[in-house]
């Protein structure tokens, strides 16, 4: 048996600022024509759900309308930022609780035939905040008892550029001291594949004994002069197929008609990009 998943992310929508709605609206009408089994968003469904209610249950019902089974996990422009690198929109209580009333749990482990799935919220990891010592648990109780199956991994952020014992402090990746604390949590068993957004690249690596696969956004690509090229600069999405035997593969898929905006041209989102500071795009 094949599950097909899609794994959709960054799809940044609100509905006072819907800049990239049409975008969504044409995966959707293709995974409407797909039919995959689950669809997955990881994360930074809301353009700016961290302080707009608002944004958050646009993107609630934009993903209802799917059809599909459909799962998410937070961005940081769902809930915040985690605290080793928010500079604006700190990860809290408040932020949180607003996302969990809108979307439900902002973890969760989701079993299929060969697979347990695990969906994780990126900007708690090894924070002292209200869920996040049972995130930490439900990634233990899931590794305890796998029988058999292979781990996947969904969140938002990348959890390291190159290699795990790396010690970048940039908004783009996981840092250090949560990345570990999630390793231990794993108890030594090695994910066969961890998948991403936040960066709007695609990218496809091994580390650890371990593929990471980053998925692009729908929404926007962020220009060369303002983020380096990690991988792919694209919007699309990524279709994986897993199978009972505890393998898998993935692609990379576009869309006809797909505008590849790119976020310099839409100020009005989150300011001028040329502004920011190292590591923020």
């Amino acid at each position: 048996m094949t599950i097909r998943i899609a794994q959709i992310s960054d799809t940044h929508l609100s509905p006072e600022k819907p800049f990239f709605r049409e975008n969504f609206d044409k995966i959707a009408e293709s995974l409407r024509d797909t039919r995959p089994d689950i669809v997955i968003n990881t994360g930074d469904l809301a353009l700016d759900g961290a302080d707009h209610e608002a944004d958050l249950l646009d993107a609630r019902a934009a993903h209802d309308s799917l059809g599909l089974e459909w799962h998410a996990i937070p961005g940081n422009h769902d809930v915040g930022d985690h605290l080793d690198v928010a500079r604006r929109q700190p990860v809290n209580a408040e932020r949180l609780e607003r996302y969990r009333a809108v979307f439900g749990p902002d973890c969760w482990s989701l079993d299929v035939p060969g697979w347990r799935l695990l969906g994780l919220n990126a900007l708690t990891l090894g924070l002292d905040l209200l869920g996040a010592a049972d995130q930490e648990m439900l990634v233990r109780d899931a590794v305890a008892d796998l029988g058999g199956r292979s781990l996947a991994i969904f969140l938002h952020k990348p959890l390291m550029d190159e290699t795990y014992e790396e010690d970048l402090t940039s908004n783009r990746f996981t840092t250090r001291g949560p990345r570990q604390k999630l390793l231990a949590a794993l108890g030594g068993v090695t994910p066969a594949m961890i998948a991403c957004g936040h960066v709007h690249q695609y990218r496809d690596t091994t580390v650890a004994g371990t593929r990471h696969i980053w998925a692009p956004a729908t929404s926007f690509m962020i220009g060369d002069p303002w983020q380096p090229g990690y991988g792919v600069k694209a919007v699309g999405y990524v279709e994986h197929a897993f199978e009972a035997d505890g393998s898998f593969t993935h692609r990379l898929v576009g869309v006809r008609g797909l505008v590849h905006h790119d976020l310099a041209n839409h100020p009005d989102a989150y300011g001028d990009v040329r502004a920011w500071g190292p590591g923020n795009a």
